[in-house]
């Protein structure tokens, strides 16, 4: 039929033609077919190798994390239980006494009040910044105030409880005598003195340390919401203020959190700021301006040095239950930016 040979034309091969040749011997050594082109997949690559370097770093951080709490366990169970109050509601601490007596009720409380006040001084400010950042500001401004946002994040702690001690603590000590005049008759602002080193200078030296994480995340958060969904609500005739209010804000919603919740981490852990700018007390008190407060941190600063083999016990004790909370308060936020998917894809 036309050009095509019949099948009784088709030679077909014999004995006589010598053994078949093998298929990765054929056309070069490539094999036959479809997929003869494609090279073989070796068995080890650059991108397995990457894999396996990222997983065991992966692993790493994982291993490392375990580690300190086996180890602060190790160290805490035996000082525990020569304790003979109850570690975690009393509030005073003498462990280096004969019967070693300490309890974390009064330093926990401090930990987490000032770091409360922090965060309710830092976060209106933070956003605040982030929103003119990130909509308002015009680019050559908002890139160089940006920069220099961020450069806060890389002082010293030391710096900052440095300049709290010897700087800031006197417009805080003016400010907390005209609170205590006019408002004394609140119990945070009452009492008769002095005013120094107290709760609310130390939260106000936190609340400017904890300032540049949160608007830094928050202005990522921001510059993230899509186009058209501020497009859309200024077309509908929305202003400003009201295309943030209803398409901004709501996107940024689980980022703002998280980045709140980052910065109470970075509050709850801080040490040499705190053991600078607080006092020494062991006492649970609400009022923020007299001179007094204490935190886990700050107290592992002062007292590290005096503390004899059932001191160092009771702070690393201490140190266990700090590890313990900002652990949590971590895990909570990688959680809330996990919820969407939108960040999820973008920190993956």
């Amino acid at each position: 039929m036309g050009d095509f040979p019949s099948r009784s034309a088709v030679r077909r091969p014999t004995d006589a033609d010598g053994p078949p040749i093998p298929p990765d011997q054929r056309r070069g050594g490539q094999p036959l077919g479809g997929g003869g082109a494609l090279p073989t997949k070796a068995r080890f690559s650059m991108e397995s190798g990457f894999r396996g370097l990222s997983t065991a770093a992966g692993a790493m951080v994982l291993v490392i994390i375990v580690a300190i709490a086996i180890f602060l366990v190790s160290k805490a169970v035996p000082v525990l239980s020569a304790n003979t109050e109850n570690f975690l509601t009393y509030k005073a601490w003498f462990p280096n006494d004969t019967e070693p007596r300490f309890g974390i009720a009064a330093l926990a409380f401090g930990t987490v009040l000032s770091s409360v006040i922090a965060l309710l001084v830092a976060v209106p400010i933070a956003l605040g910044i982030a929103l003119f950042l990130s909509h308002y500001a015009p680019k050559r401004l908002a890139t160089p105030l940006g920069f220099v946002i961020d450069l806060l994040a890389a002082v010293p702690s030391v710096v900052f409880g440095l300049w709290g001690r010897d700087v800031f603590s006197q417009p805080v000590q003016d400010f907390s005598v005209w609170l205590n005049k006019y408002f004394g008759w609140l119990p945070i602002f009452g009492g008769d003195g002095p005013f120094g080193r107290s709760i609310l200078l130390g939260s106000l030296v936190l609340a400017i340390m904890v300032l540049p994480i949160v608007t830094s995340l928050s202005r990522e958060v921001f510059q993230q919401t899509p186009g058209m969904n501020e497009e859309a609500a200024l077309a509908l005739g929305a202003t400003k203020w009201e295309m943030i209010r209803t398409a901004v804000l709501p996107f940024g919603k689980p980022g703002v959190i998280a980045a709140v919740m980052l910065g109470l981490g970075r509050a709850l852990g801080e040490t040499i700021a705190l053991a600078l700018t607080l006092g020494t007390t062991f006492t649970i008190s609400a009022n923020l301006i007299q001179s007094g407060g204490n935190s886990i941190a700050a107290n592992i600063a002062n007292t590290f040095g005096e503390a004899n083999a059932t001191g160092r016990g009771a702070l690393i004790a201490s140190g266990l239950v700090l590890f313990a909370i900002t652990l949590v308060v971590n895990m909570i936020a990688r959680a809330i930016i996990y919820r969407r998917r939108e960040f999820r894809d973008s920190s993956a």
